[in-house]
């Protein structure tokens, strides 16, 4: 029952959003950045809400139908393999977007992209690669 309530507030929330994505674009904002860039924000995470929302509830309600179907699926997302095989997937993005996006912080550095822009760029990856420190020295102490 629980799950169902987060569905439906997902598809609920995609909803609203959408609805004041349409009121902003219809109100034609000024030209200032941030409100240019607000109603397609909100078109975006909104379709993404709403698409998650449905998409869960259909799952849920096929599964409710199959049974057998329901078990299989249990059994393969706590097989150790497919856990082993997600993770190792992980790492490997992770790996191709440290050399991917430092690649294009240069780029957009040389390209002379505005300021604020890059230093929010810049603040994203450190975020990204201090968090993997982090988590490095974590699971180090576990082992």
């Amino acid at each position: 029952m629980k799950q169902d309530r987060k569905e439906i507030v997902w598809i609920v929330v995609g909803v609203v959003l959408w609805g004041i994505a349409v009121l902003l674009l219809r109100q034609n904002p000024g030209n200032s950045g941030f409100w240019r860039a607000l109603p397609y924000v909100c078109l975006g995470v909104g379709a993404g809400l709403l698409g998650q929302g449905i998409g869960r509830m259909v799952q849920r309600k096929a599964l409710q139908s199959d049974p057998e179907l329901a078990r299989q699926q249990e059994i393969e997302a706590g097989d150790e393999r497919n856990i082993q095989l997600a993770q190792r997937a992980k790492a490997k993005a992770f790996d191709l977007m440290v050399f991917v996006f430092s690649a294009l912080l240069l780029v957009f550095a040389l390209m002379g992209v505005e300021m604020t822009a890059l230093l929010l760029l810049v603040a994203a990856y450190l975020l990204v690669q201090g968090y993997a420190v982090y988590c490095r020295v974590k699971l180090e102490k576990e082992m």
